[in-house]
This record gives C-alpha cells, structure tokens and sequence, in this order.
C-alpha cells in the first residue's frame, strides 16, 4: 500500500494569515468608532511626557516608629507598583529620591483613579476568616444535583451570577440586603455574612489576576471579601481586630527550641505593642476555641492593600503579644513576609509634596531618528537580499512588509486593549526584529540553496529546506522568547518595554515565515520564473554551483508536474558492426 503524506495547503495557510490581519484591523476599527482609540499606538513617558507625583511618607502618630527608613521605601514602591500596574498604566517609573521622597512619573494623562491609588497609603490589617472557598465563581459542578442547591443550580441555567443569586437572596425577595441577620456576639461570628457579602465571595473569581491587585482595605468595622495573594484561595474576614500599627516588630529566622537549638523550620516572629498585645491576646483566645468545632474559623488573616497574604491558624493563646508564624516557608518567604508586616506596622501617609505636568524625557526628535534608523535599516536589509537572492529577495521584502504590518497591528491593540506604551526603549526592540525577522529568511533560502546544489530538484529542494530550516528558526526564536522573558520578569520601566516589544516580535516573525514566507515559496515554485530556475530568480543550479550532471529541473505543465532531467555531457563516438549479412 502506497504511503499516504499529508498535502500541503499553501492557500489555506495564507487565508488564515488574511483572517488573522482582518480580525485585528476590525479590532482597531471597532475601538477608532467607539473613540477608545485613535488607531495609534501610546507613547511612554520618555516621548510622550506625563504626570509626577512627589511624594514623602510620613509615619502616622503612635506608631511604633517615628522614622522611616529605605527597607520602608521599597516596600512602599513595590506596593505603588502593584496598584500602577493594576490600573493598566504601563512605563510608568517609581523610585526613591534622595532616600527619604518616593517619586512616581506616569506617562499620559493619568485618571483621577490612578492619581488616588498612587496618593493613598498601603494598609496592613488582622482579620478573623469566617469562611474559605475555592478560588473560582461558584458554578453547577460545585453543588449537588438532588439537593436544594442543586435545583438552585437548575433555575440558574449555569450563569453563576443567576446561580449565586438563587443561592444568596435567603428571603427570596430578588434584592441583596446588606442586613445583618442579627447582633453579632463578636468578629468572627457568621451574622456578619449578609446576603451582599455571600453573593460577592461566590461570584469572586480569585484566578482573575484583575482580582488579586488588591487597592481598597475596606471599612475596618465591615466583613471583607479578599483573594489569597497567590489566587489559591478566596475567604470571608470578619471586621478588623488588630491594625497593623499595633505591630511592634516583625523578624525572620530559624524557629529554635526552649535550649537554643534550631528546629530547622523558618519562621516569622511577631511582636505586638501593648495595645496590640491586649488585643491579640482576646483574639487568640476566641480562636483557639474553634480549633476542634470550626477549624476554618480557627486562622486569622493578615491582609495587607485587600489582599490576604496570609492565613495562620491559630494553635495557643498567645498572651505576651510574641507570636510565630510557621508554615511551609522558605528563607525567602519568610523574610518577604516579615518585611510586609515590618511595613503594616508603620503605615506610610503619603504627603504629596508636588504634583505636575512634564514633558517627555526624550522627545519627538529621538523617536523620529529612532524610525529614521529603522527604515534605514530596513532599506539595507532590503537591498542585501535583492543583492544576494534577487527573486527571492522580492519574498523576503515582501515577508518583512507583512511582519511590519502586523507588528503595528499588535501594539496598536495592545496599547488600546491593555494599556502598552512604546518607549524609545521599544523602538530599539522593533528595530533589532527586523535583524531577526531577516534571518529567519536567509536560514530559510540557505537551506533551500543547499538542497539545489546537491543535486535536488527545486520542487523537492523547497520541501526539504523548509523541513530543515524550520528546525532552526524555531530554535533561534525560542532563545529570543527565553530571553525576553528572563528580562520582563527581571527588569522594570523601559528595560521591560524593550523585552515585551521584542517578545511580540518575535511571535509575529515565526507567523511571517510559517504562514506567509514557506507558503508563498511553495506557490512561486510553481511558477516558471522560480520552478525552471531562472538566472534572477535566485534559485539558478548553475549559479549556485550545481552541475548540469547534478542537478534536474522541475517544469509545471498545466496542473501537473513533470521532472526534466538535464542532458548529461557524454563523449561522442561512432559505432560499427560487423558481421552482418549486407
């Protein structure tokens, strides 16, 4: 039986590239109509200018410090940056200034939103949890069939809103009542858990990274709806039982025995001041009294900008205001554990000691000479390939002007949809993709050329090159994605503008070369100009160095295709027979 081998489609892959173009070009269509956008993609602060915010912490009165020190800067930074960047603001630049000023720099016209993340100070409170559920909205599969929940699930139709609905509004009224169902005996009782607070904490989908960027504390003397920092879990906290400023100290280290020896566990030591001893001693003792009946009741919350960072149980009545935290930690969590809670306990009040318009750091001009540079360099490329492949320089032109297409696409909706900017730092990262866009091509016709110079036709050679080649442009592109990664993660500001751009271009020039450039090659072989081998197609066996011994032509007729073997050199001589009958 004959092998069967998938026939390759170069028309469909094409089409798919058309839609893909399309879907993003109505993208930016929608959004011009709309006026979300005006179809050009943001610039960061360095070209575009923006808004700056000046501003000194200040420790509140009676809190246990009255300095602040740099250890408290940076925490305070990264908890600005947590709530800048769950704003959709990107490029923005937070930094310390002069050791004792937090300066944020955001680019464009920030909302008043944002202004007031940025304004308000970070908050670091002890809840009690009254209740613990999965990280995801409620939905049938979590419910019984033949229980009232489960015909709940059945009216629901499997909208979780419709479902949490059915399952919060108790008196069945239609509304959501904020009313507590009775006097609560303390903050861990379950009357704070109203028909609103129920149908938030079923709905809340913790996996949402949206969910998880924290901002808002919530009224101290109210239950509070909150994620896990890390997503894994949702809860529903009772009103505030010890504020953050009652924490005197916060350290981490090896947890060690009554004699001096370590245990080997890390732990995080806490140390209250003496209202916060009394408090936390009338809190461990309610506690500890669920630790057999309601064990999810038996932890309390550390919740630190609206999120739960973390939920110890509690195992003793602590009345010495000396607690340890134990749990799967490492050296690194622990100490980033403590340092949240060394920031909890002084709460940083945001002076805003100036707050103004600037202008761009760069300006018009470098990104002008930026895109001068990049056309440049994309007209030398240009002309080495017509140089170098002729015809199938056209190609690769051609490839690069459909990447740059879909790179202004891209960022065009990105900068729409989620917030991007381009920086000048992104300028460079497009213009190095044209190097690597181009590569991806030589690689490609390299290959190819190979192929015809040991000897196989061009049909077969185009085949066998982009089987080989591919091997290799995935590779390198793999390198640049790892790359660009390793900087998003690691870096910030335009450091990180550079690794995002580059990633994007990276992705976009593996779909140019496997949805344009190898297809457009497999239907231009087909065309006598490229398949006979012309002398400025680029694909000439003569030229490349393949004899006429060698090497075979490929010749389309109509719809079929026919092999044309070279003539071979042979030496001429003359053949006589004899002894035959005259």
């Amino acid at each position: 039986m004959a092998n069967k081998t998938k026939r390759y489609r170069p028309k469909r892959v094409l089409a798919t590239l058309t839609v893909v173009i399309l879907l993003l070009a109505l993208s930016l269509g929608v959004g011009m109509f709309r006026k979300k956008t005006d179809g050009i993609p943001d610039l960061a602060l360095d070209l575009e200018g923006g808004t700056q915010l000046i501003l000194t912490p200040k420790a509140e009165k009676g809190a246990a410090r009255a300095t602040v020190t740099q250890e408290d800067l940076d925490q305070a930074i990264s908890i600005i940056r947590q709530r800048v960047d769950a704003s959709g603001v990107a490029e923005a630049e937070i930094t310390s200034a002069g050791g004792q000023n937090i300066m944020v720099s955001l680019p464009g016209q920030p909302s008043e939103e944002t202004l007031d993340l940025v304004r308000s100070s970070a908050q670091l409170d002890f809840r009690p949890v009254i209740q613990i559920g999965a990280p995801r909205a409620i939905s049938a599969a979590d419910v019984k069939k033949d229980s009232p929940e489960g015909k709940a699930a059945e009216q629901a139709k499997g909208d979780p809103k419709a479902l949490a609905m059915q399952l919060a509004d108790t008196n069945h009224d239609g509304k959501l009542s904020e009313e507590l169902a009775g006097k609560p005996a303390n903050n861990s009782d379950q009357a704070y858990v109203s028909e609103k607070v129920l149908f938030d904490f079923l709905t809340m989908d913790c996996k949402k990274k949206e969910n998880r960027q924290g901002g808002s504390a919530g009224d101290p003397k109210k239950p509070l709806v909150a994620c896990a920092q890390d997503g894994t879990q949702k809860y529903i906290l009772g009103p505030v039982d010890v504020p953050g400023t009652d924490i005197a100290q916060a350290d981490s280290g090896m947890q060690h025995t009554q004699n001096g020896g370590s245990t080997g566990v890390w732990e995080v030591a806490l140390q209250f001041n003496r209202e916060g001893t009394d408090k936390f001693a009338e809190v461990s003792k309610r506690l500890i009294g669920f630790q057999q009946s309601d064990p999810a009741r038996n932890a309390f919350a550390i919740v630190l900008d609206g999120l739960v960072v973390s939920a110890p149980r509690m195992q003793a009545t602590i009345n010495d205001g000396r607690a340890s935290i134990t749990g799967s930690f490492t050296q690194a969590s622990s100490a980033a554990l403590a340092n949240q809670l060394k920031f909890g306990s002084l709460p940083l009040n945001f002076e805003v000691q100036s707050e103004q318009r600037i202008s761009p750091t760069l300006g018009t001009d470098q990104l002008r000479w930026g895109i001068i540079a990049g056309i440049i360099g994309l007209a030398l490329i240009a002309l080495y390939l017509l140089w170098q492949y002729r015809g199938l320089g056209m190609l690769a032109i051609g490839s690069l002007l459909v990447a740059a297409l879909l790179v202004y696409l891209t960022i065009a909706v990105l900068s729409w949809g989620m917030g991007y900017r381009l920086s000048l730092a992104g300028v460079a990262g497009l213009i190095v993709s044209i190097g690597v866009t181009a590569d991806s091509f030589i690689v490609y016709f390299e290959r190819i050329r190979d192929e015809v110079r040991e000897g196989r036709p061009l049909a077969g050679a185009v085949e066998e090159g982009w089987r080989r080649a591919k091997q290799t442009i995935l590779a390198s592109d793999a390198i640049n994605l790892l790359a660009a990664l390793v900087l998003y993660m690691l870096a910030v500001g335009g450091v990180q503008g550079f690794a995002f751009t580059l990633g994007v271009t990276t992705v976009i020039d593996l779909l140019v070369v496997f949805w344009f450039t190898h297809p457009m090659m497999a239907l231009l072989i087909r065309v006598p100009f490229f398949g006979d081998g012309h002398r400025w197609s680029g694909l000439d066996p003569e030229h490349l160095g393949a004899t006429r011994a060698t090497y075979t032509r490929t010749r389309p007729v109509g719809r079929r295709r026919v092999q044309k073997k070279a003539p071979q050199a042979v030496e001429s001589t003359e053949t006589t027979v004899e002894g035959e009958a005259k």
